[in-house]
This record gives structure tokens, sequence and C-alpha cells, in this order.
């Protein structure tokens, strides 16, 4: 049976772990095995089991070759405890699985996990300030037609396009946008965007929006320094001294400025235990309990990796500023230790980079229920992390650009037209006012007729254009606007006044013209001697 990629959406650690059964299920070889004089009928001794899984897990787009076989024993565990697995006298349901020869079996029927039902979210009706007229004391009742302003050359270009009536419209204006306002417009337009690079129908299956704080999303974007970590408002909430100096040490190693390094061997293991015990004692992760659903769902985007990076950037921006700051200095330290060639090593047996993985994922990412996938899928999620720490732990340019936009927007005074609606999501006021026949025929009158005579007048007067582009205009105008070309040029006379006739003189005729060309000279027989 071949593993499938399994995509972002509701319920994935679920999907994950009912995948990984069916494919170990199918995979696992069987075999008749002899234990104290007995043998056993299809069975399977545990370090087979593990070189098995491990094989499985390494291979699959889900996980990846990261996977440890450490890890894998302690999947196996979780295995034997719900009954999974169990051992050929059918007991089960402890995590006493070893990496040795004793021998398990498949029961009849290995429990899915059914899918949990989550209660429905009320979805958030953001509010935002609505149209409304202007402050007391400015009428639009009567606003006159601002005459168009429009040079011979700007005409000439449009005179294909018809200048029709003004109709009757008022300025729109729009309450101050508020802090608050801001906010909201922030979080819905972020949510918005993570939903789709997810590629879901709703996020309500991954996440409450209610327990989204505004307020962090709008802090994280704006409250940086130049290195693009977050500076936080309340001090209190700040890394303890002796913890930054500690990760500095190991950050910036051998180079170390804010501690004196002891000369006694095995001080950058005490240094780096230090650290790990400080995140350990969270009671919490950074990542939060909120959000594991949305993180775990970004993992299966991981095969398309500029949408996992903004899909992570995106949901990073949801952390509280306090954690965000501790999640780019931990991981910014891992990345650095991980790549640092002149660190001694940390431990004996572990690479350096497993290490780190090992020793932070759960203080990162964990479910508040524990979950038989916590460690492996927190191992990949700090892996990709670790990789590409500069681009997700950095504000979203785009989102950002777009949203700064949209306010912008909303902020500017619209003007409103009969039958116009300025921001669909708004209902459609009406700004326009019913007039008399005599007043619209005024106001058409006042209202075309004049910048149209101006317009005309302009070309007749310009003496920048030569006469030919002149008389191509003013022909183009008449043909348009012939009402408003006989009120100026009524007789042809008064036309002929802008193009008066020039007398031209024949140039004399010159007398060297009318005589022969000059002939060459020839010899002739008179000239003989």
């Amino acid at each position: 049976m071949e593993p499938r990629l399994v995509g972002p959406g509701p319920y994935r650690a679920t999907r994950l772990w009912n995948e990984i059964i069916e494919v170990f299920r199918a995979g696992m070889p069987l075999r008749k095995h002899r234990c104290r004089f007995k043998s056993y009928e299809r069975c399977f001794k545990a370090s087979e089991a593990v070189d098995r899984l491990h094989e499985l897990l390494a291979s699959n787009q889900n996980f990846g070759p990261e996977v440890t076989r450490n890890q894998t024993v302690k999947l196996l565990k979780k295995f034997l405890k719900n009954h999974v697995i169990e051992d050929i006298k059918g007991r089960w349901g402890k995590e006493d699985f070893q990496d040795d020869s004793h021998l398990y079996r498949f029961p009849p029927s290995s429990p899915l996990k059914p899918y949990p039902k989550k209660p429905s979210c009320a979805k958030e009706v953001i509010e935002f300030p609505d149209w409304n007229e202007p402050k007391a004391g400015t009428s639009q009742e009567h606003i006159p037609v601002k005459t168009v302003t429009m040079n011979s050359e700007m005409w000439y270009k449009r005179h294909s396009i018809a200048i029709g009536e003004v109709p009757v419209c008022k300025l729109a204006f729009r309450r101050e946008l508020t802090q608050t306002n801001i906010e909201e417009i922030w979080k819905s337009m972020t949510l918005s965007r993570l939903q789709k690079v997810l590629g879901l129908d709703s996020l309500d299956e991954v996440l409450d929006t209610k327990l989204v704080n505004s307020k962090h999303i709008v802090q994280n974007a704006y409250n940086v320094n130049r290195q693009g970590i977050v500076t936080l408002e309340d001090k209190s909430k700040e890394l303890p001294h002796w913890i930054l100096s500690a990760m500095k040490c190991l950050a910036n190693w051998p180079s170390c400025s804010d501690l004196k390094q002891p000369s006694y061997s095995g001080f950058e293991r005490d240094v780096f235990k230090t650290i790990v015990d400080y995140f350990s004692q969270r009671k919490e992760p950074l990542l939060t309990f909120h959000f594991y659903d949305v993180f775990v769902s970004v993992l299966g985007l991981l095969q398309k990796h500029s949408k996992a990076v903004e899909a992570l950037q995106i949901s990073c921006l949801l952390l509280p500023p306090e954690n965000r700051k501790r999640l780019q200095l931990l991981v910014r330290m891992m990345a650095r230790i991980s790549f640092n060639k002149d660190l001694p090593p940390l431990s004996e047996s572990v690479r350096t980079r497993t290490l780190m993985v090992q020793a932070f994922s759960r203080c990162i990412l964990c479910s508040k229920d524990e979950m038989d996938l916590d460690e492996l899928l927190a191992a990949k999620l700090v892996s990709f992390l670790m990789d590409n720490y500069q681009e997700i732990l950095s504000v979203p340019s785009a989102l950002k650009s777009s949203i700064e936009e949209h306010i912008l927007h909303l902020q500017r005074v619209q003007i409103k037209y009969a039958g116009a609606d300025t921001d669909a999501t708004f209902p459609p006021p009406s700004f326009c006012h019913q007039i008399s026949p005599d007043e619209f025929e005024h106001q058409r009158a006042t209202g075309s007729q004049e910048p149209l005579a101006a317009l005309l007048e302009e070309i007749a007067m310009n003496k920048e254009i030569s006469m030919k582009d002149k008389k191509k205009q003013l022909k183009q105008f008449q043909k348009s606007y012939p009402e408003v070309y006989r009120v100026r040029f009524p007789t042809p006379e008064t036309e002929a006044v802008l193009f008066p006739e020039k007398n031209k003189q024949k140039p004399p005729i010159l007398l060297w013209a009318l005589k022969k060309p000059f002939q060459p000279f020839h010899r002739t027989r008179s000239f003989r001697m």
C-alpha cells in the first residue's frame, strides 16, 4: 500500500495516525516464530517492527528521512498502548515496548481513530465604520457641477469619448477609523489570506477565530527592531537576562561578549542544558495550544515550499508578541548552533541538528490533549523552521502592503452617483435627490454646454497648433456638438476670421532663366590656318 500525502485541513493528526496504521499493517511481513519451545503463526519481532516502521516513516512524504529510530520506538509504544499491536499472549495497554526480540502480532482489527466532532465556532461579524453624511454645518443639497477643464490636446485625444451630462452627486464620508477598526481589518484580512493559502473552505475546523487577538497581529507587524525581532511593550515579559546571555553565548560561539567562558571542559554542554531546562518548564508551547491544528495543517504544504513559508509566516503573526519573540530568538539560536563547526559536540551519540530538534520540538509545538503523533509532527515542523527561519519569522510584506492600501482606501472621501456603490461590503445608501424638469434642463445647459463652449474657444484661440490641425479639430467638434459650434460660429464669415487668406506673389522671372544654358566651346574649320 503506497502512503498518501495528507494535505492541510481539519483533524490532520488523526488522519495521519490512521494512514500510518494502514500502511504499517499492509507492509509489515508476518512469519512463524518460536518462543520457549512453542510456535506462533503470523507474528513479528519487536526489532523487525522497528526496522520496518522506521523505513516506512523515512520514505513517507508526511514525515521524511529525519525520523530517528528512537522516535519510531516511541510510536510503537503508542501502538501497543492503543491496541494497534499486542504481544503473542494478547496483552496490550501499556507503553512497555522495547527494541528487542519479543514477539508481537496484529489484533484481528486495529482500531482507527474516529474524527472528533468539534463545536461549530460562531463566525465573527466585523463591523467597519459605515459611510455617513458630512459633519453638521456642511450642506450638500445643491452642489454645483464643477466645470471640466480640458485643453485642446487632451480633447483631441479623447474626441471619440462623448462628454455626457454630469449627474447630481454627493461626497460620501466614512466615520474616522479608530485603532480598534484598524486592528479588526488586520485580523479579517490576515485570516482570509491564511484560509486561501491553506486551500480551505473555512478555518472553523482548524481555528476558533474568536481566540485570535487582533492587537497581537498589529504589534507583531509594526513593533520590530532592525533585525525583525519583536519589541515588547511590557518589559516584564522579556526573557531573563541570564537566559539571553546563555543563548547568545552558544549562538555566537566562540565569540561571546556577555559571558567570560570558563576554561573547564564541557562548559558549552552545561550552558545548553540550562537553556533546555528553562524552555522545558513552560506550561504551554510557544505556538500555543489554540493554534496547534493550524500549524499541523501547514505541515501538509511542505511539498510546496513557497506556500508553506507563507502559511507559516501568517500563522506566526497570530501569536502573542512575547511568544513570537521567544520563538524568533530560540529558532535563530538553534539554526546557528546547527551550522557552527567551531562549537564542540553537545552530545556524544546524537548529531547537533538532531539534538536541537529533539530538545526543543516539544516546547515549540504540542497539543493540549496528548496526541500520539505530537513528537513526529513537532520534529517535522521544527526542522522546516530551522531551515527557513529568516523568511518564516519575518513580517509578510505582501500582506502588510495590501492591508495598508485597503485601510487608506477606506479613509478616502468617495464620490457617490445614482446607482453606484463605493464599497460593496456596505448597504448602498441613496445620495441623489429628485429635481424638477426645469431644474434638470438648467443643469444640463449650464453643466455641459458651458464647459464645451470654453473648450471650443480654447481650440479657436490656440496659436500653438498649426492651421491644418486647428481646422481638423474644429471640424470634429462641429460634427460632435453642432449646437455649441453654431453659437460660436453662426456664419461662415465668423469662422473665416480664424483663417485669413494670404496673398501669394509669384517670384519674378529672372532674365538669365530665359537664356540658353551655357554651351561648351566647339572648334570649327574657320579657325584653321
